[in-house]
């Protein structure tokens, strides 16, 4: 006669204990059958990968946890079918938001500051064929000047908020290449950098004899529009200063 046949769980029992094995709720002897079929089981070796997060998570526990002789010595079937069902809606969580985030940046390195605009500013209004800054721009008080020195014509658009004052710029006739931000000075003297941009070789806001090539593209054509804002309220605020980063002044706003 045979033996006793030996104490082995069918395969689709196996592939059920990768929860309690994960937990270390398995006996040895439980725990070295699984192990032998996790050796040759894909689909239980990718479900227990993805458990991994229980580890962290029965650290901060066990902190918390009551006194051993209060506890089980087995955890209820529901319960760690909940405790399993959570982890895994977590990770799902986690995944989902990951894939947005990625989506967001790529939109971002492929279309350029106008996707991040239409991704990410909640303010930003849906203008087809006008660029949220220009729009901002057309919306609020406008106050100009040409420098006699420099030639640079700029003019900001204000408006006030509970905040401060959102500021939209719109700068023509400057030559690049050069960095550039936008200063709101206060009455008091106190100095807020609004906004800040690069101006590329081509300048903005140049006819094709302005800027040297006998043409001018539309991008040289253009004027640049961009925005920011100061936590100066409106009627606190002196005058606006374009400058480059060298420290170079390029055109004064009084107001």
């Amino acid at each position: 006669m045979n033996g006793p046949a030996p104490d082995r769980a069918p395969d689709h029992e196996r592939h059920t204990e990768v929860g309690a094995y994960a937990l270390g709720v398995l006996g040895a002897a439980d725990a070295a059958r699984f192990e032998e079929h996790l050796a040759g089981c894909p689909e239980c070796a990718a479900e227990l990968d993805g458990l991994m997060d229980l580890t962290p998570l029965l650290a901060e526990l066990k902190e918390s946890a009551p006194a051993p002789e209060a506890l089980a010595p087995r955890p209820d079937p529901a319960l760690l079918d909940g405790l399993l069902a959570g982890v895994a809606a977590a990770r799902r969580a986690q995944r989902t938001r990951r894939l947005c985030l990625a989506a967001a940046a790529a939109a971002l390195i492929v279309a350029g500051p106008l996707a991040g605009a239409a991704v990410f500013s909640e303010e930003a209004p849906d203008h087809s064929g006008v660029s949220a800054a220009k729009q901002m721009y057309e919306d609020g008080e406008k106050i100009g000047a040409v420098d006699p020195a420099t030639k640079v014509d700029a003019t900001v658009s204000l408006q006030q908020k509970p905040w401060g004052t959102h500021v939209a710029l719109r700068l023509a006739r400057v030559r690049g290449p050069l960095t550039c931000d936008l200063v709101a000075v206060g009455k008091d003297g106190e100095r807020q950098v609004v906004t800040t941009w690069a101006v590329p070789p081509g300048g903005y806001g140049l006819e094709g004899t302005e800027n040297g090539t006998g043409k001018g593209d539309k991008w040289n054509k253009e004027p640049l529009y961009t925005h920011g804002g100061a936590a100066l309220n409106r009627k606190d605020i002196s005058r606006f200063e374009v400058r480059t980063l060298d420290g170079g002044l390029l055109a004064t706003v009084k107001v």
